[in-house]
């Protein structure tokens, strides 16, 4: 067999010490600028490749150095280096090279598929514009710079706090077109000084900064700055300065920009520096900062860590260690650190799962929302089975190659048993309890209220007496209106009298026409103030039993204007009311059985009947008591004095069937529990999902 020669172009660089102290190399590919880390032992069967046999590099390794190695590691480092593209091709390999070189790129649709996912295009190569400003690049770097910018941010707080009614307008301002504009304006000049920032850093410590350009994922652009080369540095702080510089310069910007807000006049320029220094960075940091993607975030947290290629050491961690409790197969970890440091690099990895899923979820929502359908639809499952659905197919695929392992190990069983029970219990159905909050009320209620300034003259009736149907509850009498009811009798045997009177000429005739027409309009005042005179003897609608009489009520005493008197009771029951959205609708019906319990705890609990659902969603809420200002459930918003349902409410109307006792006469929220449709977890969330799509298919 042919020994395979290293490529001749290939530059091998120290590189910084391992987490475990021993020294590493930084082995470059200048053909396609791609940094490889290797560790002691590759660094030496390297040392020795020219002796062009496994048997004798091993031994040479072995004998002169502490490093105990056999054929099979030199092997692997000659695998590794044909996977990477490293060693010289030889006759007869350039089929196997352009196999490979296939393999890599897959077919035209993976092609397409990476391509639409992400993809560069590169526009300027700065490097040598970078070397000849770099000397003005230094002083922004400085030290001296720093405590300016500090100084400056310092007195732009100053002037924010002295102004701040017009600093939270300018936040209002900024929703308009003008200020969306002057947004996007200072978003680019942003962006660019954040590259730049990564660019000059890069350079003062002797990197070369190849391209600068634009990176699209899933078609959304961003700036990106090839800085490759900062593999080369041996000192990790100074690739940590390297990853933080973009962040660092957009808040050194947002520190000006506070100034600036402070000192100009109103206008483009002072709004666009109002988006510097707030929305722009707030924006930026949210995503740069994050370690859960391969952005700024997570180059400063591997650099601080000093752990390259972090997210797939702690994937492949938590990998391992997912297989461990579910399949308790032994292996290797796939690194070996402290039991602290393993967690922390677990739960990152899971928490990096999490959110790449609730990222990737809403950027396919967005791209079938904002693409034409058909399109829109294709890309969302494009989305969501390559971040979501391949992983999870890798993965089952490394169970199906440990399958022979796995099938004898106890811990499989409980897993399988795990499984089959979570599947049960999430085909099983479950009784459907659904709480809300809800108002008890009396089915006839009817308040008793003064019409008007009036001076009781009797209260017939006590506290909780029973009133007939018909029968006065209070006598209540009214000066003002008796003097002109008095006024208006006389006036009507004044007129009453004229009539009478009058003669028969042609005078007297005209006289008796409009005393008779002054008659009639006296006499209509006279029956609208008899009926006005009869609401100050209210009577009882229905009969019932009186309620929250005051006791200090006296006859003689003066009432105000629609002062409350008392309340009267029906004898028709009690009922009561809430308001729940489509999904809760969906699993009750009338005769459905519910509990309530008042807030205060008074009395006891009630048992309830639902007895009817509306069919038409409440445009109004009508008592507000069931609000969530008011300690309810129903979320509203305040409009034109009324309150709206921030989404789609329906009524459930519910007869209460047990005594009412300590709960009678008046209106009480409590909790609700509805005991609604058996129905199981499964079933619930594919109903909705079959929902969603008949309903984004038109149908």
């Amino acid at each position: 067999m042919t020994w395979p020669l290293l490529r001749e172009e290939l530059a091998l660089l120290p590189g910084p010490k391992l987490a475990d102290g021993q020294p590493s190399w930084t082995l470059h590919d200048p053909t396609r600028n791609r940094f490889f880390s290797i560790d002691w032992l590759t660094f030496e069967v390297l040392r020795r490749w020219s002796i062009a046999d496994a048997e004798a590099i091993a031994e040479s390794v072995s004998q002169n150095s502490t490093l105990s190695l056999n054929t099979d590691d030199v092997e692997q480092v000659s695998r590794f280096l044909g996977e990477n593209q490293l060693l010289q091709t030889r006759p007869g390999t350039a089929r196997q090279q352009a196999e490979r070189l296939s393999k890599v790129r897959g077919s035209r649709f993976k092609w397409l598929l990476h391509h639409y996912l992400f993809f560069r295009v590169p526009l300027v190569r700065p490097d040598a514009w970078l070397g000849r400003w770099q000397s003005l690049a230094t002083l922004f770097s400085s030290r001296s710079f720093a405590f300016l910018t500090l100084a400056a941010l310092l007195l732009g707080l100053t002037q924010v706090a002295r102004h701040w009614e017009n600093f939270t307008a300018s936040l209002v301002n900024t929703f308009t077109w003008s200020g969306l504009a002057a947004y996007g304006l200072a978003l680019i000049v942003v962006k660019l000084l954040h590259e730049l920032g990564h660019a000059f850093t890069a350079k003062r410590y002797g990197c070369r900064v190849p391209t600068m350009g634009v990176a699209f994922l899933v078609l959304w652009p961003m700036a990106y700055t090839d800085t490759n080369e900062t593999w080369r540095l041996t000192s990790r702080w100074q690739r940590l300065r390297i990853a933080a510089a973009g962040i660092v310069t957009e808040l050194g910007v947002a520190a000006w920009a506070t100034l600036a807000w402070g000192l100009l006049p109103d206008g483009e320029l002072r709004s666009a520096a109002f988006v510097l220094a707030t929305t722009s960075w707030i924006a930026t940091l949210a995503i740069n900062a994050s370690p859960f993607m391969r952005f700024d975030g997570y180059f400063i947290l591997s650099d601080w860590l000093d752990m390259p290629n972090l997210h797939e050491r702690s994937f492949a961690l938590a990998r391992w260690k997912l297989r461990e409790w579910l399949f308790d197969l032994g292996e290797e970890r796939p690194e070996r650190f402290s039991p602290g440091k393993e967690r922390a690099l677990i739960i990152f990895a899971w928490i990096t799962w999490a959110y790449r899923l609730v990222v990737f979820l809403g950027i396919a929502v967005l791209v079938y929302h904002f693409a034409i359908k058909a399109v829109g639809i294709l890309l969302f499952v494009v989305e969501i089975a390559w971040f979501i659905l391949m992983p999870i197919r890798q993965e089952l695929r490394a169970w199906q190659q440990r399958w022979p392992a796995i099938r004898r190990r106890r811990r499989s069983l409980l897993s399988l048993l795990s499984l089959i029970t979570l599947i049960g219990l999430a085909v099983l159905p479950w009784p459907g309890r659904i709480s809300a909050s809800g108002m008890l009320t009396p089915v006839a209620v009817w308040p008793v209220h003064a019409p008007g300034p009036a001076q009781l003259e009797a209260m017939p009736h006590a506290e909780g007496a029973i009133v007939e149907a018909g029968e006065p509850i209070a006598r209540m009498v009214s000066p003002a209106l008796l003097a002109r009811r008095q006024t208006t009798a006389a006036q009507i045997e004044r007129l009453r009298w004229l009539a009478a009177s009058a003669g028969f000429g042609s005078d007297s005739r005209n006289r008796l026409q409009s005393t008779q027409e002054e008659l009639a309009t006296a006499e209509a005042e006279l029956a609208g103030l008899d009926r006005e005179l009869a609401r100050y003897e209210p009577r009882a609608p229905f009969t019932g039993r009186l309620y929250d009489v005051d006791p200090d009520l006296h006859p003689g005493q003066w009432l105000t204007d629609k002062e409350r008197l008392a309340l009267l009771v029906g004898d028709k029951g009690y009922r009561v009311e809430t308001y729940l959205d489509e999904e809760a609708i969906k699993r009750i019906q009338p005769g459905n059985t519910a509990r309530f319990v008042s807030d205060g705890g008074e009395g006891a609990v009630l048992r309830l009947q639902v007895s009817h659902v509306d069919i038409d969603t409440t445009r109004v809420l009508d008592d507000g008591r069931l609000a969530a200002q008011s300690g309810g459930h129903v979320l509203v918003r305040e409009r034109r004095g009324q309150l709206i349902p921030e989404q789609g409410l329906y009524r459930v109307t519910l007869a209460v069937e047990s005594p009412i006792g300590a709960l009678a006469g008046q209106s009480w929220r409590g909790t609700l529990v509805i005991h609604g449709e058996a129905e199981s977890l499964a079933g619930r969330y594919l109903r909705n999902a079959l929902s969603v799509l008949l309903r984004e298919a038109g149908f």
